[in-house]
Parts: C-alpha cells; structure tokens; sequence
C-alpha cells in the first residue's frame, strides 16, 4: 500500500445494521469480516462493544481469527461528561474488545453539544481530547468520527474547526468528516473540506456520509477527489434510514473511473460476489438495478441495443462487466427480436445462426407464452431452461409422480403447511415430506428434500424472494397469477418464473425451473 491509496474503511457490521430489517448475528458478523479482508479492504470495523453483549461477544471471537489484510476496529463513544477515561465504561470496553484501531465520535456540531447534551462546548472539547490521549496511551490507533462535521461547519464553522482541531492535537491518527444527517449537497461538501484543508492534513482525514438526499456516493466521491484519503461505508449501501454510502459503487468509481488504487485488481473482480454474498447472509434480496454489480447493470432488452452491443459492446456499456466481476445479460420477451434470442443462445452454448427456423420457433413460443403472462426479462433461469428444451440438450432431471399440501391453522402458528411428494429419477422412486411457513415454503422443503439425494449440489441453493402477481382480468379470486422467485447458490442469482389460475401450481413450474436451472449449470451434476 503506497501512501496515495485510498483508505476503504467497512461499517456494514455496524452502522449497516442499524438499517432496517438488517440483522446479523456475531457469527454472521465474523463471516463477513473474514470475507472483507479477503477482499484487501483496509478497516473492517466490528461493532461498538459497549452498546450489547452480541458486539462484545463477536470481538471475543474475532481475537482468534487472523486477519492477514484489514486491521479489526472497535467503535465507541467518546468518555462521558465529567469523569476520568479510565472510569468511562465506554471506553474501558473499547479497549476490551483488543482491535489494533478503535475509532470514537464526539460532537462537531455545537447544537448537539448545547441542546442534545447538554453540556458546556468547552468540556465537549475536553472530552474529545481526554478519549483520544487515553486510547493513544493504550497502544491504539485512533480514528477519530466528526458527527455531523458539515452541519456543525455551516451552523458554527469556528466551533466545528475547533473540534477537528483538539483532536488532531490529541493524537488522532485520522480524523473523519462525517455529513451524520444525510442533507449535505456536494457542492458543499467540496467548499467545505476546500476550506477546513488548510488547517487539517487531508492525508490524514476521512469521509462518511449517509444517504439521505440520495448523494452518499457522490459526495464520497467528491471527498476524495479533493484530497480526502479514508472513505467510510457499508456494502450494498446498507444503514439507518436512506443508507450509508455504498461502499461497492465508491471502490468501482474511485479504481475504473477516477484511476485511485484502493484495493488490489484482483480483488475487484469480485465486488459482484461481495455484493451477493452480504445480501445472502443478511438475507435480503439483492437489488437487481445496483450500479456495476445488479443483475441488471449490464442487461440490454430493446432490439435495438442487443444488435448495436453484438457488434461492438461499448455502444452502451460504460465498461467491461467482467473488471467486477458481473457479466452481459441480455433480455429476451415479447418485444425480442431474433438479436436478442441469438445472443441468449451464444450464452448456452447453443448456435442458432445456423439454423433459423429453430430461432424463429423460440422467439414464437418466447412471445406466446409472454402472451399468457409469463415474463422472461424477470425470469433468465426460465428462459434458459426453455431454450435448452427447445434445441434438445436438456434432460430432464426427475419425474414428478404426485404431490400434496395440506394447510391447517394451530394456536401457535396461524399458518402451518405440510407438503408431500413422490418423484422418481431414472426408476428409482423417492416419498418425501416437509412442513413449511406456508403452502409454497413446504413444498419447495419437500422437492429439495427428495431431490438432494440424487443431486447434492441442489443443497447449495435456496430462495431469496418471492413475488405473486394478479394478472389482468376479471376473474377474482380465480384470476391467474404470476410467480417469479428469485434462487441463489451463493455464486449467483437466477430468476425464474410460473403462471397458473393456481397459485401452488405457478409455484412449481417457477420451482422446477429455479432446480433445472441449478442442475443444468452445475457442471458436477447429473444432467
């Protein structure tokens, strides 16, 4: 690491978990910090191990990891109002949880001092200083967090310079310009730190911004572009409120765009699988329009563009897919041209240049069953499928020979679902039974279970989401539905899709599909 590249600095296991429906467990925690510092990412930090003991208990386990490329930080709060460091709780588990850097935040914005606190802007100083001598003291390094540094700038800019002053004389190895609310513009943000530059080394700050005017990438940006050498963020974006800056987008922009080294070449080339990985442990659905690494931030569906990116990709693609590991994908539904059904084929292996007809014959079928309501620019694990069919190099893996679900209410669960099935694989029958939070989540247990015997890879994969929608129509409770689920094996996300008047029988054609799928890539399978 040379002293011009920029620092990236992880709070996804902090302040990304004060995000809504964001949980991860200290074991989960520890799976993503060993991960992240595969990836070369500088600071990882773990937790604040005051606040509850899942933090503490997640240091304590991390003592025994070694991580052999990003330095481990705790994070606290500065000492409390009127007493000595070494009697701060806060502090004394600081130093508890044995990470190399530990990072503290005080108030920048003398509102908070006076009206949040309550107490006098010279003892909210004396805080900040005490803090970072006393964890200096400790062998620690020490990064010091500016709450609401550009707020406190524009309200007070003498008290808020003040503040990065005394902890800059207290021996902050870092000081972290934070924009806490969200609402800086980045104009401002570039006026500011312009500005504060003059009386703090910008080689030895940071920036962490939120995203609440939809801004945190820009102005993270913007920060380093002027100087800044730390940013501070989450990946997938994830944090309280509108989010923290996505950390995925900022490490693409500052390597490809802007010619920053941040992290080895080698590493970026997973950021998509970083991506995927951090939405599957925290069990939230990858967004699919996520800039460099979504599903669809390289998907082409309009005729037109599929012909001029066959012919030369930089038509409208801003970059190679590949440098970050994603991948070109293009979209095929009732408004494909023959384009897009050649260019899918290419995908699969499967040349149909050669023979127009059976293009054409795709591309009919592609359009009726779009007709019908399926949807196929939602649904590549379906379309794939479907195509493999049609040129005759599929084998089906089993065949269904029965299944049942019944759904019964108890006391205790309003919605309990048991699912039976009988299939068989090449003559050999297998009965199975599961029970499920519902009629689709029982019967999707009960296939796996029956299928993992003859297919062990199908126990890598498992469901990520699921939408239902009601078709047009007229019918009521009787219209038909369409089921798209969204499949991960931990390498990838795959979409696949089912439409019936029944909702459980859209939900096993987009199940089948979502296994055939599965199957019919993993080169260690059976097909």
């Amino acid at each position: 690491m040379t002293k011009n590249n920029v620092l990236i600095y992880d709070t996804t296991l902090r302040d990304g978990t004060q995000g809504e429906q964001v949980t991860l467990s200290a074991e989960e925690k520890l799976r993503i910090a060993r991960r992240l510092d595969e990836m070369h990412f500088h600071y990882i930090e773990g937790g604040w191990p005051g606040s509850n003991p899942k933090d503490m208990r997640f240091f304590e386990m991390a003592k025994a990891v070694e991580f052999k490329h990003s330095k481990l930080t705790a994070f606290s709060s500065t000492r409390k109002p009127h007493i000595l460091p070494e009697n701060c709780p806060n502090l004394k588990a600081l130093i508890k949880a044995g990470t190399p850097a530990v990072t503290i935040f005080g108030k920048a914005w003398d509102l908070h001092v006076t009206d949040i606190l309550g107490i006098d802007p010279d003892e909210n100083l004396a805080m900040i200083r005490d803090s970072i001598v006393y964890l200096k003291s400790k062998g620690k390094e020490v990064l010091f967090d500016a709450e609401h540094f550009f707020d406190g700038y524009k309200h007070n800019a003498r008290y808020a310079i003040r503040v990065v002053k005394t902890a800059l004389a207290a021996g902050a190895d870092y000081i972290v310009f934070c924009d806490t609310n969200g609402g800086t513009m980045t104009h401002e943000i570039t006026d500011i730190i312009r500005k504060t530059g003059v009386v703090i080394p910008l080689q030895k700050s940071g920036i962490h911004v939120h995203n609440d005017c939809g801004l945190a990438v820009a102005n993270s940006l913007a920060a380093s572009r002027e100087g800044v050498r730390m940013v501070q963020g989450t990946i997938n974006g994830y944090g309280e409120r509108c989010g923290n800056a996505d950390l995925i987008p900022i490490i693409a922009n500052l390597q490809i765009k802007m010619k920053k080294p941040c992290l080895p070449a080698s590493a970026l080339q997973h950021l998509t699988n970083l991506s995927i990985y951090v939405s599957d442990v925290a069990n939230i659905p990858p967004l699919a329009s996520r800039p460099f690494v979504g599903r669809s931030a390289f998907a082409h569906k309009g005729g037109v563009h599929v012909s001029a990116v066959t012919k030369n990709a930089r038509a409208y693609e801003h970059m190679e897919p590949q440098q970050v590991g994603n991948s070109r994908r293009v979209l095929v539904s009732d408004m494909a041209g023959r384009s897009n059904i050649e260019y899918k084929a290419r995908e699969l292996g499967i040349d149909l240049t050669k023979n127009a007809a059976l293009g054409r014959k795709i591309v009919a079928e592609v359009k009726t069953m779009e007709d019908r309501g399926y949807q196929f620019d939602a649904a590549d694990g379906s379309l794939s499928v479907l195509m493999k069919k049609a040129v005759g190099e599929f084998v089906e893996p089993f065949n269904l020979e029965c299944f049942s679900v019944i759904t019964s209410r108890t006391l205790n669960n309003p919605c309990l679902s048991q699912a039976t099935i009988k299939i068989s694989v090449g003559g050999e029958e297998e009965l199975t039974a599961a029970e499920g939070n519902g009629p689709v989540n029982a019967l999707d247990h009960a296939l796996r279970k029956a299928l993992t015997k003859f297919y062990p890879a199908i126990g890598e994969m498992h469901l990520v989401d699921f939408k239902v929608r009601t078709l047009e129509g007229s019918e009521g409770t009787a219209a038909g539905v369409r089921v798209l689920l969204d499949s991960t094996d931990g390498e990838e996300v795959w979409s696949t899709t089912g439409v019936s008047e029944n909702i459980i029988e859209a939900s096993w054609q987009a199940l089948i599909d979502s296994i055939e799928y599965k199957l019919s890539k993993d080169k260690k399978s059976r097909i």
